[in-house]
Formats: C-alpha cells, structure tokens, sequence
C-alpha cells in the first residue's frame, strides 16, 4: 500500500474519532501504542522437528497399536 493511500486512511479515521469523549480517545491510544511496540522475536528451531522416535513400548506393541486401530469399511461412498 502506498505512502498516500495509507494517509488517507489515516486521515479519515481521525475524522471519524475527532468526536469522541476524551476517554474513549485515551483508550484508543493506549491500544495502538501497545500495538506497535516491539515484542521479542521468539526463534524457532527448526532441527527440533527431526529425530528419532522415541517411545518406551516395543515395536511389536506399536504395530499392534497400529493394525487394531484401522478402519476397513465394507461400504463404498457415493459422491
């Protein structure tokens, strides 16, 4: 969005909010101050997503887990 088009925006809000109690418009400060201050950038470790499986049942218990845990179903849906 350009320089202009976002002053124009601007501009027409306040002529909108130039109406308001006093109050109403301290709240509304308070808010967009809030908005724009600058939060710390969480990183995120991307390697955290690979490794190994770990679990502490046998592989034949999660196999079990697995096949009892399926679906067949006989019927076929329609469209």
């Amino acid at each position: 969005m350009s320089i202009i088009t976002e002053k124009r925006i601007a501009k027409n809000y306040f002529r909108f909010m130039r109406n308001w109690d006093n109050e109403t418009k301290k709240d509304m400060i308070i808010k967009l101050t809030k908005s724009i201050e600058e939060k710390p950038i969480e990183k995120f470790d991307f390697s955290s997503c690979f490794g190994a499986w770990e679990d502490e049942r046998s592989a034949d218990e999660i196999i079990k887990e697995i096949r009892s845990d399926r679906v067949n179903k006989a019927e076929i849906e329609e469209f």
